[in-house]
């Protein structure tokens, strides 16, 4: 489907990660690929990123069903602007596979991948174990895994409080809820949960973590 007529599209791009729970089943697996291709290149050098995102758009609208290709274009002004959606959520959602995107999800994604973080080979380089259950791992730009710093001691051991709160808050299914939770503060707790890893209070971090989940 060729959209008629002159269109913004990074607002195409937007309106498709606004809608992507509905767009997403309608693309072809070699679809999937093209698209991620072009959103690559839209995380590319500034030169290619206009060229870039019209071939991002056109792929989407090309790949959709001709009804549902073309409303996204006639509604991707008002879809995108109104839910606070941008091109790079889209990026997002198809190269690195997380659903913190959007103007609610989006800061807090940036915020907890601003915080201080390991590799996986920094972790293996001091002596620990980047795989260990229970271990939050994030998933930054380009799928860059990036473990919060908080969660290891200085010998690059991960805190076993640390691994039994993660268990309970179920950090498997939900690395980046439970990590918000570990760097926001608490009203229990009177302080940030991480900050209280190594200071001795480790049974309270327990506690409020049994008591989050003990009525689920």
């Amino acid at each position: 489907m060729n959209p008629q007529g002159p269109y913004d599209p990074y607002e195409v791009l937007a309106a498709a990660a606004a809608e992507w729970d509905a767009v997403e089943p309608l693309l072809s697996a070699q679809a999937r690929q093209a698209l991620a291709a072009a959103l690559r290149r839209l995380r590319g050098t500034p030169a290619g990123r206009e060229a870039a995102a019209r071939d991002a758009a056109r792929l989407l609208t090309d790949a959709m069903p001709d009804a549902e290709g073309g409303r996204l274009v006639a509604t991707a002004p008002q879809a995108a602007s109104s839910a606070g959606f941008r091109a790079e959520d889209l990026a997002a959602l198809v190269l690195d596979r997380t659903r913190m995107v959007g103007p609610v999800l989006g800061p807090v994604r940036e915020r907890l991948l601003s915080v201080p973080a390991l590799s996986d080979d920094v972790v293996i380089r001091q002596g620990g174990d980047p795989y260990a259950a229970g271990l939050i791992r994030l998933t930054g730009e380009g799928g860059a895994v990036r473990l919060p710093r908080f969660q290891f001691s200085e010998d690059a051991l991960p805190w076993l409080v640390l691994l039994e709160v993660n268990e309970l808050l179920d950090a498997g299914e939900d690395p980046w809820g439970v990590a918000d939770w570990w760097l926001s503060d608490n009203a229990w707790l009177a302080a940030p949960p991480a900050s209280l890893l190594g200071t001795g209070r480790d049974h309270e971090l327990v506690a409020v973590a049994h008591a989050l989940t003990d009525g689920e």
